[in-house]
């Protein structure tokens, strides 16, 4: 096992495995909820451990989720949890999919993906702009034991940005049954209907099961 090069604090019992800090921020309080039992100081980020860089060349979200949970619970011997998510636009045949946070060819700048996006769909009509989130979270323990569950959120494309909320494509993204884009809503709202609260809270009873085996 990779030794981490940031002491891991004592008493952690599950890591969250990403190099984005606002998605990070989000997974802690997902997980939080959704994990009866799991104290707030049992659940580290990753972003005060330099753990290895994981190259996702998965050509699915689960795929790569799992390639990231299983590096993290290598190098930390943690039950580790990672997700892979993405926007996928039906009329552009699902993509940008896996490449969503380097649709523009840099990755993670969000408004340059969005900038690119909105010139794609200029001249497609609002009954053509569906779309839907996805997120495959994985769950790693370090004795192999893994789990992926999968949760989509569905919705259509605005024609501009709204609100200052959330990340990556959410000021564009109107999800169905709702007159706010998802950067509109408020935290404890796109928790409850995202791609991501519906695959960690799917993920939840694994984790729970996983803690009480360790126990």
């Amino acid at each position: 096992m990779t030794a981490p090069q940031t002491a891991i604090p004592v008493g952690a019992t599950v890591i969250l495995a990403s190099h984005n800090a606002k998605k990070l921020t989000e997974l802690q309080r997902i997980v939080t909820a959704a994990v009866p039992g799991l104290a707030p100081e049992q659940i580290i980020s990753s972003a005060g451990i330099d753990l290895p860089d994981v190259v996702e060349d998965a050509v699915t979200f689960e795929g790569n989720a799992l390639l990231k949970a299983r590096s993290a619970a290598a190098a930390t011997g943690l039950l580790a949890v990672a997700d892979d998510s993405g926007l996928s636009v039906d009329v552009l045949g699902g993509a940008p999919g896996i490449f969503s946070a380097r649709w523009s060819g840099r990755h993670g700048d969000d408004e340059a993906n969005n900038d690119l996006l909105l010139a794609q769909l200029g001249d497609v009509p609002d009954a053509h702009r569906t779309a839907r989130f996805v997120c495959a979270a994985a769950l790693v323990a370090p004795d192999g034991a893994e789990v992926v569950e999968r949760g989509e959120m569905v919705g259509m494309l605005l024609r501009e940005r709204r609100g200052a909320g959330g990340f990556g494509y959410d000021p564009l993204f109107q999800p169905e049954g709702e007159s706010r884009s998802a950067a509109e809503l408020s935290p404890q709202e796109k928790d409850a209907i995202s791609h991501r609260g519906r695959a960690f809270r799917a993920l939840a009873g694994h984790v729970a099961q996983l803690i009480g085996a360790a126990g």
